[in-house]
């Protein structure tokens, strides 16, 4: 009301002084002006955007078969994507079992002389396309090649060594049945020898590899490769 009584108070003051209709212009883009800012404060949006993160985990079909996969775990970038796949290959940090932190940035003032230990075994997954199994290359191929003794490692795991000129030549293959366990090692040499260790899900090879050195403790890589195993396999149809 007070505000109403003004502007008709200057609109009679306008009819006698003329040039106080400037001031009554000025009043009125101010309340205008007023008025424009409080519903803008009142509408202005308050959320802020942020880039969107990639998901924890990714659906990849590799040979038709279905796993989800840590994304963070993922070794190669163009890898990074849900879908059919021909080959996916990970890392995860031993023994937990996690997916590694995000490498580091390495420079000749940083980087340091003595060579790390590996705490990471890798796993690929790649579409076999009805080639020989794991299983059946174990029983049927690699005897052709091995030594007849077999050194006992301990007393649930043997070691049996491939025969000099064989393709397998400089490597053994360890073997156990509780758990279950079938690994080719390289020997150590001027680097540490390497294990592979395969197994058939389906459509699909998982090809484990790790530390030979990690054989001393060889349930546990066992018993993680299992882990790792049943974690990505997807939901069966």
């Amino acid at each position: 009301m007070t505000l109403l009584s003004t502007a008709q108070h200057l609109a009679r003051d306008t009819r006698r002084d003329p040039r106080s209709h400037m001031i009554l212009i000025m009043v009125a883009v101010t309340i205008a002006a007023g008025a424009i800012a409080l519903v803008a404060y009142l509408l202005w949006p308050t959320w802020v955007a942020r880039p969107a993160s990639a998901p924890g985990r990714l659906p990849v079909s590799v040979g038709a078969t279905l796993f989800n996969v840590p994304t963070s775990a993922i070794r190669r970038k163009i890898q990074r994507h849900s879908g059919p796949q021909e080959r996916v290959d990970l890392s995860f940090v031993f023994p937990s079992l996690e997916p590694p932190d995000a490498p580091k940035h390495v420079s000749a003032d940083t980087v340091e002389e003595k060579a790390q230990p590996i705490d990471r075994i890798f796993v690929s997954i790649s579409a076999h396309h009805d080639a020989l199994a794991p299983d059946m290359r174990v029983r049927t191929i690699y005897p052709r090649y091995l030594e007849q003794k077999a050194t006992p490692i301990d007393d649930a795991l043997t070691m049996r060594a491939f025969r000099d000129g064989s393709p397998y030549a400089n490597e053994d293959l360890f073997s156990a049945t509780s758990p279950s366990l079938n690994a080719r090692c390289s020997r150590d040499g001027q680097t540490p020898g390497m294990c592979l260790s395969e197994r058939r899900v389906d459509g699909a090879d998982l090809t484990f590899r790790f530390p030979r050195s990690w054989l001393s403790q060889w349930r546990d890589v066992a018993n993680a490769m299992e882990r790792l195993t049943a974690q990505m396999r997807g939901p069966r149809g």
